[in-house]
């Protein structure tokens, strides 16, 4: 079984928020004897439950004032809570706010040091790490200024670089990602991904969804200080999504739009199409036969379509596509080309879409589905990236790119192509091809 990184069990915490500000002891005496209140109680956080395992990355969202970073802080021990207890195993570190723990009138050399000691580190260790921390967050010109002179991006690359280089079990960010540039952005990207290579535990807060689906398997989404939806990110997102499509429709005073774009929370534009055939449903299903929008790379995945035809409607053809991001299209397999002839459907129906090894490495994809008259001219039901979904791969090491081959390596030492005379060739220094 896997083991538990971080549980956190019924957590609450409490604030008084007080309303009036007594500039004297007169004033204070005063007002004690008056009933009318001038402090109540908020509660950041309510009955907060949830457990992370080892190795797993969790996301933490929600709308400002929900208690993200509250909850943040329990968890680092830098508050306590009211009630409900947490628990962590190994070393954690935190980067919750920019420039928190440094001293502004240190050099950034300086906060090297006190940042990781505060970490626990020993002077040693710290000395061991000081030219991949400065390295990492590229600041080699300017270690020895004053932090008080950083701009922000460099105070948060420091902090970023510290945390990341302390080689935590647990490592907990708050909207961290969101600050810098797009290649200081791809580099932290790419060392969250190798901790998760190595089993280390993520806790992940940020307003970017596309991000927390990114870099999440799991999630929570807090709404005025209580879980609203936990479980895979991806669906804890979309619930997130729903929630928000709705609110802002009814601030506009819109009407809901249609069921199966209502379904994705996108706008409507992505659907076309003259609808006598109209795909009603569509489910992707994990090995299990369950419906699933996160998926392990080299798992079967099943697509299934439902239609229902309004009238009779000859030769149609099904198909489907895969995107990564607005851009890249992945593939379109669709029925006429694979050979399967449909003679015409009537009604309802059900087309499936059978992949054997899912050749996808992790990341957030999007799915199109469509009906088409027999030239593919004609759109009968087409829904452009209506489906987004997620892959996983706890088990493919590879780390590169987009697409996972079924392959192998193999080395032998000393061999040559056969020379001309089907002879091998000799081998050369070294041994090796």
């Amino acid at each position: 079984m896997s083991r538990v990184a971080v549980e956190v069990a019924g957590l609450s915490k409490r604030f008084v928020l007080h309303h009036e500000r007594y500039r004297s002891f007169q004033d204070l005496a005063i007002h004690m004897f008056r009933r009318r209140r001038t402090s109540e109680e908020f509660w950041a956080l309510r009955d907060v439950s949830f457990t992370v395992e080892q190795g797993r990355s969790f996301g933490i969202i929600g709308e400002n004032g929900s208690g993200k970073s509250t909850l943040l802080k329990i968890i680092a021990g830098i508050l306590r809570p009211t009630s409900g207890s947490i628990h962590v195993d190994g070393r954690l570190a935190a980067l919750l706010e920019l420039g928190a723990g440094f001293h502004p009138d240190l050099s950034g050399r300086e906060n090297i040091f006190l940042n990781a000691a505060v970490l626990g580190f020993t002077r040693d260790e710290i000395e061991q790490r000081l030219d991949a921390i400065v390295e990492f967050a590229e600041i080699e010109r300017f270690i020895d200024t004053p932090l008080k002179h950083y701009s922000s991006g460099m105070q948060i690359r420091l902090g970023f670089a510290v945390a990341i280089n302390s080689d935590p079990d647990v490592l907990i960010t708050d909207e961290v990602l969101s600050v810098g540039d797009e290649v200081f952005q791809r580099k932290c990207m790419d060392r969250i991904d190798d901790l998760m290579r190595r089993g280390k535990t993520i806790i992940f807060v940020s307003h970017s969804l596309d991000q927390v689906r990114y870099v999440c398997t799991d999630a929570i989404w807090l709404d005025h200080g209580r879980v609203r939806a936990a479980g895979r990110s991806p669906e804890v997102v979309q619930a997130y999504l729903d929630f928000a499509n709705k609110k802002d429709r009814e601030r506009r005073g819109e009407t809901e739009p249609d069921e199966v774009t209502a379904a994705a929370g996108v706008d409507a534009s992505r659907r076309w199409g003259s609808r006598e055939l109209e795909i009603t449903r569509v489910e992707m299903l994990d090995d299990r036969g369950l419906h699933s929008t996160v998926f392990e790379t080299g798992s079967s995945v099943t697509i299934r379509i439902h239609y229902l035809a309004h009238e009779r409607v000859a030769r149609p053809v099904f198909g489907l596509a895969i995107h990564y991001g607005e851009h890249v299209h992945l593939n379109g397999p669709n029925t006429g080309a694979a050979g399967l002839p449909i003679e015409y459907v009537d009604g309802p129906g059900v087309v499936e879409y059978r992949i054997k090894a899912l050749p996808l490495l992790r990341g957030l994809y999007t799915l199109s589905v469509a009906a088409y008259d027999e030239h593919g001219l004609h759109a009968y039901d087409h829904h452009d990236r209506l489906y987004p979904f997620h892959v996983q791969q706890l088990r493919i090491r590879e780390a590169y790119g987009m697409v996972w081959m079924d392959a192998e390596w193999c080395h032998e030492p000393g061999w040559r192509a056969p020379s001309s005379n089907g002879h091998k060739a000799p081998v050369g220094v070294g041994g090796e091809r």
